[in-house]
Protein backbone atom coordinates (compact mmCIF):
# COMPACT_ATOMS: atom_id res chain seq x y z
CA UNK A 1 0.00 0.00 0.00
CA UNK A 2 2.59 2.33 0.92
CA UNK A 3 4.56 1.23 -2.00
CA UNK A 4 1.34 2.78 -4.47
CA UNK A 5 1.10 6.15 -2.65
CA UNK A 6 4.73 6.72 -3.29
CA UNK A 7 3.88 5.93 -7.15
CA UNK A 8 1.39 7.73 -7.30
CA UNK A 9 2.97 10.78 -5.62
CA UNK A 10 5.77 10.34 -8.19
CA UNK A 11 3.68 10.63 -10.99
CA UNK A 12 1.82 13.55 -9.83
CA UNK A 13 4.96 15.33 -8.74
CA UNK A 14 6.46 14.65 -12.09
CA UNK A 15 3.12 15.45 -14.60
CA UNK A 16 2.85 18.82 -12.92
CA UNK A 17 3.65 21.62 -14.70
CA UNK A 18 6.20 24.74 -13.84
CA UNK A 19 4.26 27.47 -12.32
CA UNK A 20 4.09 30.71 -14.15
CA UNK A 21 5.88 29.57 -17.44
CA UNK A 22 7.76 32.48 -19.44
CA UNK A 23 7.94 31.92 -23.26
CA UNK A 24 11.65 33.36 -24.93
CA UNK A 25 10.63 36.77 -26.63
CA UNK A 26 13.28 37.85 -29.04
CA UNK A 27 14.91 41.38 -28.92
CA UNK A 28 13.38 43.59 -30.73
CA UNK A 29 15.31 46.63 -32.52
CA UNK A 30 14.06 49.96 -30.98
CA UNK A 31 13.00 52.58 -33.74
CA UNK A 32 13.32 55.99 -32.90
CA UNK A 33 11.07 59.02 -34.81
CA UNK A 34 13.11 60.27 -37.81
CA UNK A 35 12.96 64.20 -38.19
CA UNK A 36 14.01 66.69 -40.64
CA UNK A 37 17.30 67.72 -38.53
CA UNK A 38 17.97 63.77 -38.63
CA UNK A 39 17.60 63.99 -42.47
CA UNK A 40 19.52 66.88 -42.98
CA UNK A 41 22.47 65.97 -40.46
CA UNK A 42 22.86 62.59 -42.21
CA UNK A 43 23.31 63.82 -45.57
CA UNK A 44 25.76 66.51 -43.75
CA UNK A 45 27.96 63.04 -42.03
CA UNK A 46 27.24 61.27 -45.41
CA UNK A 47 29.18 64.15 -47.58
CA UNK A 48 31.60 64.25 -44.95
CA UNK A 49 32.44 60.31 -45.24
CA UNK A 50 32.67 60.83 -49.16
CA UNK A 51 35.17 63.32 -48.88
CA UNK A 52 37.11 61.30 -46.30
CA UNK A 53 37.50 58.75 -49.02
CA UNK A 54 36.78 60.12 -52.23
CA UNK A 55 38.38 57.69 -54.77
CA UNK A 56 37.33 54.58 -52.48
CA UNK A 57 33.64 55.92 -52.43
CA UNK A 58 33.56 57.03 -55.99
CA UNK A 59 34.65 53.87 -56.91
CA UNK A 60 31.47 52.33 -55.96
CA UNK A 61 29.43 54.71 -58.30
CA UNK A 62 31.61 54.44 -61.00
CA UNK A 63 31.29 50.71 -60.90
CA UNK A 64 27.35 51.04 -60.52
CA UNK A 65 27.25 54.01 -63.53
CA UNK A 66 29.40 51.24 -66.18
CA UNK A 67 27.21 48.41 -64.71
CA UNK A 68 24.80 50.94 -66.36
CA UNK A 69 25.81 52.02 -69.43
CA UNK A 70 26.58 48.61 -70.09
CA UNK A 71 23.38 46.79 -69.11
CA UNK A 72 21.52 49.73 -71.92
CA UNK A 73 24.20 49.19 -74.13
CA UNK A 74 23.54 45.21 -74.01
CA UNK A 75 19.73 46.08 -74.47
CA UNK A 76 20.15 48.51 -77.53
CA UNK A 77 22.67 45.59 -79.23
CA UNK A 78 19.77 42.67 -78.33
CA UNK A 79 16.81 45.07 -79.75
CA UNK A 80 14.86 44.90 -76.32
CA UNK A 81 14.45 48.91 -77.13
CA UNK A 82 11.34 48.46 -74.87
CA UNK A 83 13.36 47.21 -71.98
CA UNK A 84 15.25 50.79 -71.71
CA UNK A 85 12.75 52.73 -69.83
CA UNK A 86 11.67 50.00 -66.91
CA UNK A 87 15.72 49.36 -66.85
CA UNK A 88 17.01 52.98 -65.94
CA UNK A 89 13.78 53.45 -63.90
CA UNK A 90 14.47 50.58 -62.07
CA UNK A 91 17.94 50.77 -61.93
CA UNK A 92 18.34 52.65 -58.65
CA UNK A 93 15.88 49.96 -57.03
CA UNK A 94 19.10 47.54 -56.29
CA UNK A 95 20.86 50.58 -55.00
CA UNK A 96 20.65 49.93 -51.29
CA UNK A 97 22.42 46.59 -52.51
CA UNK A 98 25.25 47.94 -54.16
CA UNK A 99 25.74 50.41 -51.46
CA UNK A 100 26.57 47.70 -49.09
CA UNK A 101 30.34 48.74 -49.63
CA UNK A 102 29.39 52.43 -48.60
CA UNK A 103 27.79 51.28 -45.18
CA UNK A 104 31.24 49.37 -44.63
CA UNK A 105 33.58 52.24 -44.83
CA UNK A 106 30.76 54.84 -42.83
CA UNK A 107 30.49 52.49 -40.31
CA UNK A 108 34.55 52.18 -39.94
CA UNK A 109 34.81 55.97 -40.30
CA UNK A 110 32.17 56.83 -37.68
CA UNK A 111 34.48 54.45 -35.04
CA UNK A 112 37.90 55.66 -35.76
CA UNK A 113 39.11 52.70 -37.61
CA UNK A 114 41.70 52.33 -40.34
CA UNK A 115 40.77 50.55 -43.17
CA UNK A 116 41.90 49.90 -47.21
CA UNK A 117 40.23 48.00 -49.75
CA UNK A 118 41.06 44.34 -48.79
CA UNK A 119 38.84 45.15 -45.70
CA UNK A 120 35.86 46.60 -47.38
CA UNK A 121 36.08 43.98 -49.57
CA UNK A 122 36.16 41.33 -47.85
CA UNK A 123 33.38 42.42 -45.80
CA UNK A 124 31.18 42.74 -48.97
CA UNK A 125 32.46 39.17 -50.12
CA UNK A 126 31.58 37.74 -46.70
CA UNK A 127 27.62 38.93 -46.72
CA UNK A 128 27.25 36.20 -49.53
CA UNK A 129 27.15 34.10 -46.05
CA UNK A 130 24.77 36.34 -43.86
CA UNK A 131 21.59 37.42 -44.38
CA UNK A 132 22.02 39.92 -47.15
CA UNK A 133 21.48 37.43 -49.63
CA UNK A 134 18.20 37.37 -49.23
CA UNK A 135 17.69 41.00 -49.07
CA UNK A 136 18.84 40.92 -52.59
CA UNK A 137 16.38 38.27 -53.76
CA UNK A 138 13.89 40.56 -52.45
CA UNK A 139 14.86 43.26 -54.46
CA UNK A 140 15.81 41.20 -57.22
CA UNK A 141 11.89 40.17 -56.84
CA UNK A 142 10.33 43.54 -56.45
CA UNK A 143 12.30 44.38 -59.77
CA UNK A 144 11.27 41.73 -61.98
CA UNK A 145 7.76 42.43 -61.07
CA UNK A 146 8.50 45.86 -62.36
CA UNK A 147 9.76 44.48 -65.60
CA UNK A 148 6.37 42.02 -66.26
CA UNK A 149 4.12 44.90 -64.83
CA UNK A 150 6.13 47.25 -67.16
CA UNK A 151 6.11 44.70 -70.63
CA UNK A 152 1.93 43.65 -69.94
CA UNK A 153 1.23 47.21 -69.96
CA UNK A 154 3.17 47.89 -72.99
CA UNK A 155 1.17 45.22 -75.01
CA UNK A 156 -1.96 46.06 -73.18
CA UNK A 157 -1.77 49.67 -74.43
CA UNK A 158 1.12 50.22 -77.38
CA UNK A 159 -0.77 47.24 -78.95
CA UNK A 160 -1.22 48.96 -82.08
CA UNK A 161 1.80 50.91 -82.45
CA UNK A 162 5.15 49.93 -84.21
CA UNK A 163 8.64 50.34 -83.32
CA UNK A 164 12.02 48.94 -84.54
CA UNK A 165 14.43 51.13 -82.94
CA UNK A 166 15.27 53.21 -80.01
CA UNK A 167 13.99 56.80 -81.35
CA UNK A 168 10.41 54.97 -82.79
CA UNK A 169 9.82 53.58 -79.49
CA UNK A 170 10.29 57.34 -77.85
CA UNK A 171 7.96 58.61 -80.38
CA UNK A 172 5.26 56.09 -79.46
CA UNK A 173 6.01 56.77 -75.37
CA UNK A 174 6.43 60.34 -75.78
CA UNK A 175 4.40 61.73 -78.62
CA UNK A 176 1.53 59.52 -78.95
CA UNK A 177 -2.10 59.33 -76.66
CA UNK A 178 -1.39 55.92 -75.99
CA UNK A 179 1.96 56.21 -75.11
CA UNK A 180 0.76 58.94 -72.76
CA UNK A 181 -2.21 56.55 -71.31
CA UNK A 182 0.86 53.94 -70.87
CA UNK A 183 3.02 56.17 -68.82
CA UNK A 184 0.85 57.29 -66.47
CA UNK A 185 -0.27 53.21 -65.82
CA UNK A 186 3.66 52.69 -65.49
CA UNK A 187 3.99 55.41 -63.17
CA UNK A 188 1.40 54.24 -60.99
CA UNK A 189 2.61 51.06 -60.72
CA UNK A 190 6.39 51.71 -60.60
CA UNK A 191 5.80 53.93 -57.69
CA UNK A 192 3.96 51.78 -56.00
CA UNK A 193 7.06 49.16 -56.21
CA UNK A 194 8.69 51.70 -55.27
CA UNK A 195 7.49 52.24 -52.16
CA UNK A 196 7.03 48.96 -51.32
CA UNK A 197 10.70 48.25 -51.88
CA UNK A 198 11.89 51.63 -50.08
CA UNK A 199 9.82 50.71 -46.93
CA UNK A 200 11.18 46.94 -46.41
CA UNK A 201 14.79 47.85 -47.12
CA UNK A 202 15.28 51.91 -46.06
CA UNK A 203 17.25 50.53 -42.87
CA UNK A 204 17.17 47.00 -43.51
CA UNK A 205 19.92 46.77 -45.65
CA UNK A 206 22.19 48.67 -43.20
CA UNK A 207 21.17 47.05 -40.32
CA UNK A 208 22.04 43.36 -41.48
CA UNK A 209 25.85 44.59 -42.25
CA UNK A 210 25.95 45.74 -38.79
CA UNK A 211 24.04 43.20 -36.72
CA UNK A 212 23.72 39.52 -36.16
CA UNK A 213 19.79 39.77 -37.61
CA UNK A 214 17.36 38.03 -39.85
CA UNK A 215 16.41 39.54 -42.73
CA UNK A 216 12.86 39.21 -41.85
CA UNK A 217 13.41 40.86 -38.70
CA UNK A 218 15.50 43.57 -40.92
CA UNK A 219 12.65 43.89 -43.02
CA UNK A 220 9.99 44.25 -40.33
CA UNK A 221 12.59 47.12 -38.22
CA UNK A 222 12.48 49.31 -41.90
CA UNK A 223 8.71 49.19 -41.87
CA UNK A 224 8.27 50.45 -38.30
CA UNK A 225 10.77 53.13 -38.98
CA UNK A 226 8.49 54.35 -41.85
CA UNK A 227 5.55 54.08 -40.16
CA UNK A 228 6.73 56.15 -36.83
CA UNK A 229 7.69 58.64 -39.13
CA UNK A 230 6.00 58.54 -42.44
CA UNK A 231 6.06 61.65 -43.86
CA UNK A 232 9.45 62.78 -42.95
CA UNK A 233 10.59 58.95 -44.58
CA UNK A 234 8.67 59.51 -47.82
CA UNK A 235 10.59 62.80 -48.27
CA UNK A 236 13.63 61.02 -47.68
CA UNK A 237 12.62 58.56 -50.25
CA UNK A 238 11.70 62.32 -52.63
CA UNK A 239 14.97 63.12 -52.24
CA UNK A 240 16.83 59.56 -53.23
CA UNK A 241 14.26 58.99 -55.90
CA UNK A 242 14.83 62.79 -57.64
CA UNK A 243 18.63 62.49 -57.10
CA UNK A 244 19.30 58.69 -58.93
CA UNK A 245 17.22 59.98 -61.71
CA UNK A 246 19.12 63.28 -62.74
CA UNK A 247 22.06 61.19 -61.86
CA UNK A 248 20.94 59.16 -64.93
CA UNK A 249 20.97 61.59 -67.32
CA UNK A 250 24.40 62.51 -67.94
CA UNK A 251 24.68 58.87 -68.84
CA UNK A 252 24.70 57.09 -65.45
CA UNK A 253 27.62 59.45 -64.59
CA UNK A 254 26.35 61.15 -62.66
CA UNK A 255 26.12 58.43 -59.95
CA UNK A 256 29.88 58.35 -59.36
CA UNK A 257 28.97 61.18 -56.97
CA UNK A 258 25.25 60.98 -55.85
CA UNK A 259 25.32 57.03 -54.96
CA UNK A 260 28.58 57.35 -52.70
CA UNK A 261 27.16 60.45 -50.70
CA UNK A 262 23.29 58.63 -50.84
CA UNK A 263 24.99 55.18 -49.35
CA UNK A 264 26.60 57.11 -46.79
CA UNK A 265 24.04 59.19 -45.80
CA UNK A 266 21.98 55.79 -45.25
CA UNK A 267 24.40 54.46 -42.83
CA UNK A 268 24.63 57.81 -40.62
CA UNK A 269 19.96 57.56 -40.96
CA UNK A 270 20.12 54.57 -39.82
CA UNK A 271 22.14 54.81 -36.68
CA UNK A 272 19.40 57.70 -35.95
CA UNK A 273 16.62 55.49 -36.42
CA UNK A 274 17.18 52.26 -34.76
CA UNK A 275 19.83 52.47 -31.90
CA UNK A 276 18.86 49.95 -29.14
CA UNK A 277 17.43 46.80 -28.19
CA UNK A 278 13.85 46.34 -26.63
CA UNK A 279 13.80 43.72 -24.09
Amino acid sequence: MLREECIITFKTEGSTPPENPTPQQRALPKVNTVTADDISASLKAGFSDFLARPFMSGFFGLFYAVFGILFVWTLVWLNKVWMIIPATIGFPLVAPFAAAGLYEMSRRLQKGESFGWSEVLTVIANQRKREMGWMAFVTLFICWVWFYQFRTVLVIVLQDSSFSDLEGFFNAVLFTPEGWTFLAIGTCVGALLSAVLFTVTVVAMPMLLDREVDFISAMLTSIRVVRESPVVMLAWAAIITVTMLLSLAPAFLGLIFTLPILGHTTWHLYQRAVTSVEE
